[in-house]
């Protein structure tokens, strides 16, 4: 007979797996940021690992933010853990006006993982980087006990220097501007629950997780001082991002729902699944609130440019007594649109 004893098995599911001793400092810590981590994340700032990087950045204001990635299942239909942690955190920065520069990136792993699983996860930090033209200059790596770390867990930091002559921020925003989306919504948070759930669409939909520091340069560079406010409408989706817009200039928002750029197969999954697209968490989108007579230059650099081919102008900010947000359907009516009470789809970045 041949084959393998159960003894040997349970030798070789116990190496392809994190241990709890891969936390402890020792020579198993080493190696496995020497034989799996360090070598794919390898730039000049990362190579001496010290415990922080030593950043050669032009003097000025620079931007700073910080977030915390827990999404499961780790990967799902056009992304994973890694991809969304590099694409969120740049995002952060850019919608800001800033040029991300470099990030840090700590991992918790939990003991059991598959050694496998965390090389796809790290091959696609390092892929999303280069993508997005930053690097992973400094970070940690801990693990923890069986069913105390969701498998997975990532915090990030990044850093960047502001635009020179950009200013962005709702107090530039006033009645009369128009709002542009520079794509179809809804798509990262109906991916991540059909992973989760198992669910089975006719059509695959799949996340729009993606670094847009090349979109929203395109977008500053055509529309200039006419881009007055960018935000990434993840979680909470567009709902939030207009009912934040709304509080914070003082205006009303009116959106043309026919002109809300959304794919078929996400609009009958949500209605099946009795969601609204608009609270769906989006990773690849941005909201832009564009002075009217720079609306055009900026929807064409975004047509242009492959991130933005789908972007659409989808309202204007007016003047009210009361600062809501009001959906113009398609058949004429209006509702009011208002931020989600809570998750409806919980831990999807």
């Amino acid at each position: 007979m041949t084959g393998h004893s159960p003894i040997a098995n349970r030798k070789s599911q116990i190496e392809n797996r994190i241990l709890l001793a891969h936390g402890g400092g020792g020579e198993l810590t080493r190696q496995l940021l020497a034989e799996r981590i360090v070598p794919k994340l390898s730039n000049a700032l990362l190579a001496p690992l010290t415990d922080s990087a030593l950043l050669d950045l032009p003097s000025g204001r620079i931007c700073l933010t910080t977030d915390a990635y827990v999404v499961q299942p780790v990967e799902f239909p056009g992304g994973d853990i890694g991809r969304l942690a590099v694409c969120g955190t740049v995002n952060d920065l850019a919608v800001c006006g800033a040029r991300p520069h470099a990030l840090s990136l700590a991992l918790v792993l939990e003991e059991g993982l598959e050694l496998a699983l965390l090389d796809r996860v790290i091959d696609s930090i390092a892929a999303a980087a280069k993508e997005a033209g930053v690097v992973v200059a400094t970070g940690d790596t801990k693990v923890v006990e069986r069913q105390r770390g969701d498998g997975l867990t990532i915090t990030t930091a990044g850093v960047g220097p502001l635009r020179e002559g950009v200013q962005l921020g709702m107090e530039r925003v006033r009645a009369g501007d128009v709002i542009l989306v520079t794509g179809r919504i809804a798509e990262h948070g109906l991916a991540v629950m059909s992973a989760r759930e198992g669910l089975k669409f006719s059509t695959a939909i799949r996340s729009d997780v993606a670094p847009l520091v090349s979109l929203i340069e395109s977008m500053l560079a055509a529309g200039g001082a006419g881009v007055k406010f960018l935000r990434d409408p993840t979680r909470g989706g567009l709902a939030c991002v207009l009912a934040d817009l709304a509080e914070g200039a003082k205006l009303a928002v009116e959106v043309e729902e026919s002109a809300v750029p959304i794919s078929a197969a996400v609009l009958h999954t949500a209605e099946m699944l009795g969601l609204d697209p608009l609270t769906i968490a989006n990773e690849g989108k941005c909201v832009a609130v564009v002075a009217s007579d720079a609306a055009d230059a900026v929807l064409a650099a975004c047509r242009s440019h492959p991130l933005g081919a789908c972007a659409a102008i989808i309202g204007r900010l007016v003047e009210s007594p009361v600062p809501l947000v009001e959906l113009i359907t398609r058949i004429g009516g209006r509702r009011i649109v208002q931020r989600p009470y809570g998750e409806e789809l919980p831990r999807i970045c």
